[in-house]
């Protein structure tokens, strides 16, 4: 069984079991729930930069990257950074992460905050919404279109940006639809873990305009964003690069400035 299907099956029991714990309709009466939402590909739309930082414990492939890190500190950094926005894992089991950082995130900076998770539900969409966030990932490769469709228009219905996440042409294929506001390409095979920015090469020219171009994974130098950039990437999601540092808010800083030149 490849790590994806493992995650994905463990992620079914863990929502069943929240579902039961924290029904909907508390979710919905959280504070943040009718909060308005930044969003994330306007921001990125009109950046020179699209440096999407994240936050990342630990993660399946690299094992421990950064246990000293606080949420809270990360946050203020990445803001003062200036990043376009801010990526809380908030898977457990994988990544070391959990919706109470997607909280301590919201409570201490102004980013549009993505919630990085392997959504399987549109519970998931609901907590996402009642903890601050602003946007929600999906992942093609464990979601057939019909959920795609379904996940996204929902997650529209919640003034939450969506970006929606495919390794391969067959799953780009199967998820362009206009409920999507972001197409991110990993440049990661998920069953592999090898990197190439060739995937993001290879598919930006199938992506259409309408939707804003996030490359992921395996983007750790100036050099990497400079060459996807002709490809029509706005947007760049970085995680370990700023997390393995001891100040991952200052390591933004001078990537970003260092970018900029």
């Amino acid at each position: 069984m490849d790590i994806l299907t493992r995650i994905v099956n463990d992620k079914r029991k863990e929502v069943n079991l929240r579902k039961q714990l924290i029904p909907t309709k508390q979710l919905e009466q959280s504070v943040l729930f009718e909060r308005e939402t930044i969003s994330l590909a306007k921001k990125l739309k009109n950046s020179d930069t699209g440096i999407i930082a994240e936050h990342k414990r630990r993660s399946p492939s690299k094992q421990v990257i950064n246990h000293d890190l606080n949420v809270f500190d990360v946050a203020k950094g990445y803001e003062e950074a200036g990043v376009c926005g801010m990526s809380v894992l908030t898977d457990g089991k994988y990544f070391g992460g959990s919706l109470d950082d997607l909280l301590t995130a919201r409570a201490n900076c102004n980013l549009p905050l993505l919630r990085k998770e392997f959504i399987i539900d549109q519970y998931q969409i609901i907590e996402a919404k009642a903890h601050g966030a602003d946007a929600i990932l999906l992942i093609a490769a464990i979601l057939s279109k019909k959920e795609i469709k379904q996940f996204s228009e929902f997650a529209k219905s919640l003034n939450l940006d969506v970006l929606l996440e495919v390794h391969n042409e067959e799953e780009l294929n199967k998820s362009i639809i206009p409920s999507l506001d972001l197409l991110g390409v990993n440049n990661r095979n998920l069953k592999t873990f090898k990197v190439s920015l060739e995937i993001s090469k290879q598919l930006s020219t199938l992506i259409p305009n309408d939707f804003i171009k996030v490359s992921e994974s395996g983007i750790s130098s100036i050099e990497a964003i400079k060459i996807l950039q002709p490809y029509g990437y706005k947007g760049f999601l970085i995680g370990e690069n700023f997390m393995k540092t001891d100040n991952a808010g200052e390591s933004a800083k001078q990537f970003i400035k260092k970018l900029k030149i």
